[in-house]
């Protein structure tokens, strides 16, 4: 039980790698916050983590909203105390119609939404929760890049330089950070079959779907659960001296 006795703040937790996290981190005893704009999803995960005894708090916020979230940190502390883990899932390159798109095809208006989308959240999530893990000299932050972050595979370039700033930022609040007992790390998955990807990977053709999994070591997708593995052991006591890097957790892919 890692995570006994710790609170554990998780977005996007409704869907993808943000929810195979939240089961791992309740399972193994952490008081669980999920956090989502879809209140379909946190239902359904409230009734499922409730029916297998363990203990969760759903709350519905956007990320992207500057005060929603300070709401939202606020209460928590309020509720339960402390955060001891804020794990930042929101992002995706499918925000905009044409996630592949070429940098003359890319409008500057998508460029915008992918970069808030993939960086906003994650910006404003640490920025209050640091304050409180200062407070507590103590805690752990885990933030999802992307293997795309090193030119790899077919997204955007709007969402290689979102990507590459997460990375960026992490070493940063690392640093910053660091002093006061926080550590600060990321993931940088490969191509995961979350419920947001895998319609889309099903519309490929069998010949595409083989030279992608060609292409990977392990000869395999990810699926959701090999990523939330890597973020549980970052934000576990077994990751204390670990700050500043970002994993790749992309079966191997270079």
């Amino acid at each position: 039980m890692r995570f006994q006795n710790k609170v554990a703040l998780v977005t996007a937790a409704g869907s993808g790698i943000g929810k195979a996290t939240a089961g791992i981190l309740a399972k193994e005893g952490a008081s669980l916050v999920a956090v989502d704009v879809n209140p379909v999803a946190l239902k359904d995960l409230s009734k499922n983590m409730k029916a297998e005894g363990f203990t969760i708090i759903t709350k519905q916020v956007d990320v992207l909203n500057s005060s929603q979230v300070k709401s939202l940190i606020d209460s928590v502390v309020t509720e339960l105390g402390r955060i001891d883990i804020l794990v930042n899932a929101v992002g995706g390159s499918t925000i905009i119609q044409n996630s592949s798109a070429s940098v003359d095809d890319l409008t500057l208006g998508d460029w915008e939404k992918v970069l808030q989308f993939n960086l906003k959240g994650t910006f404003l999530c640490t920025h209050e929760v640091v304050k409180h893990m200062k407070r507590q000299q103590n805690g752990k932050i885990v933030n999802i890049s992307s293997d795309a972050a090193h030119s790899l595979g077919e997204p955007s370039s709007a969402y290689v330089a979102a990507k590459a700033g997460v990375m960026a930022f992490t070493k940063k609040v690392a640093k910053e950070s660091g002093p006061y007992g926080i550590t600060c790390n990321a993931i940088a998955p490969g191509m995961t079959l979350s419920e947001r990807i895998e319609p889309r990977w099903e519309k490929r053709s069998k010949e595409d779907r083989q030279t992608i999994i060609d292409g990977i070591p392990l000869r395999r997708l990810s699926q959701p659960e090999d990523q939330a593995k890597v973020i549980a052991f970052l934000a576990s006591s077994d990751a204390d001296y670990v700050t500043g890097v970002t994993i790749d957790t992309n079966g191997g892919r270079y």
